[in-house]
């Protein structure tokens, strides 16, 4: 269980395996009810190569007591991704992660838009990110050294020159399902948009193996049609960053404490992490101390995977999308 669904395998009288997913508050069961629509396009691409991992293909959908979406498929292959297993070279789980990213990004803007999912523009996701800040800002719960730090990455404007594409959203470990050193599936593809690559590699850069990074950027080029922009790394750092902000929203949303508390506690071990660092994008990042990365390992267990109104894609008024506001809410 998660704080947006509920889990539940089931095991029919022909031996196969199933999955119910309910969603347990009215935003996840609108992400559910958009996911479904994509799945339908991403089966699609499946069938067409375009994607050398599987997705889940619903079988019914129906409510729950409480009026929520809920739905049903098969168990997909393999199990949750091992970030120790992310380690250099070719052949190994590191570059066919890079590869699986790659080919999500080089899926046409079509097969998104057919499933209405968002469409965001560079200097409208910029704005969503600043209009992010702006709410963690007046929480008065973000030390100033970070407030800083990433108000001067969302207004340096070189940063943000990239060429939209379509991402997932909400990769993290327990989305990635391995089997034999490959990635075999993808799931929960709620929040999927087409907007900045690097967001989807935001949880890399805090969470995986340091001596893994040069391979995954490798393949992770290697199966784009286009060089990933020069700032990739730099908005991948600073999303990975920011992450931590979204966890304190959340709570503030929620009025849970224990949230909040959590937030500030990462907050402050992050600040201390970069007080002497230069600026994102124009000089290297100091990486946290292996005694110190509380921070690194809650964001991106929590805050990439939570559906709630600070996503820089649900508020409407920020958001350019196709000139039309997103179909469903989602968070990435």
């Amino acid at each position: 269980m998660t704080s947006d669904y509920r889990y539940c395998g089931l095991l029919d009288a022909k031996g196969r395996h199933w999955v119910v997913q309910a969603a347990r508050h009215p935003s996840a069961s609108t992400a559910l009810d958009a996911e479904v629509l994509l799945l339908a396009q991403l089966d699609i691409a499946v069938r067409e190569d375009r994607l050398a991992f599987d997705v889940a293909r619903p079988e019914g959908t129906a409510e729950t007591a409480e009026g929520f979406r809920m739905i049903v498929y098969r168990d997909l292959p393999g199990r949750p991704l091992d970030l120790t297993s992310l380690t250099a070279g070719p052949g190994g789980p590191t570059a066919s992660l890079g590869r699986a990213i790659a080919q999500i990004h080089e899926l046409p803007h079509e097969l998104f838009d057919a499933a209405h999912a968002p469409i965001y523009d560079a200097d409208g996701y910029r704005r969503r990110r600043l209009a992010e800040l702006d709410d963690a800002a007046r929480t008065t719960k973000v030390p100033p050294v970070l407030l800083a730090r990433w108000e001067r990455a969302l207004e340096d404007v070189a940063l943000w020159h990239f060429s939209p594409a379509p991402v997932h959203g909400d990769l993290a470990a327990e989305n990635l399902l391995f089997s034999n050193g490959a990635v075999t599936a993808i799931k929960n593809w709620s929040n999927a948009h087409v907007g900045d690559p690097a967001e989807d590699l935001a949880w890399l850069y805090a969470a995986a193996p340091d001596a893994s990074l040069d391979t995954l950027e490798e393949s992770y080029a290697m199966g784009r049609t286009m060089q990933p922009d020069d700032f990739l790394t730099a908005r991948a750092t600073l999303y990975s960053e920011l992450a931590v902000a979204r966890w304190l929203l959340h709570g503030v949303r929620l009025e849970d404490r224990e949230i909040i508390a959590d937030a500030e506690t990462m907050l402050h071990s992050l600040a201390r992490q970069v007080a002497d660092s230069g600026p994102i994008g124009r000089a290297t990042p100091i990486l946290p101390e292996d005694d110190e990365i509380d921070w690194v390992e809650a964001a991106t267990e929590s805050s990439w995977s939570v559906t709630g109104a600070f996503s820089p894609l649900d508020a409407e008024d920020e958001v350019i999308a196709s000139g039309e506001s997103p179909a469903s809410p989602s968070s990435p």
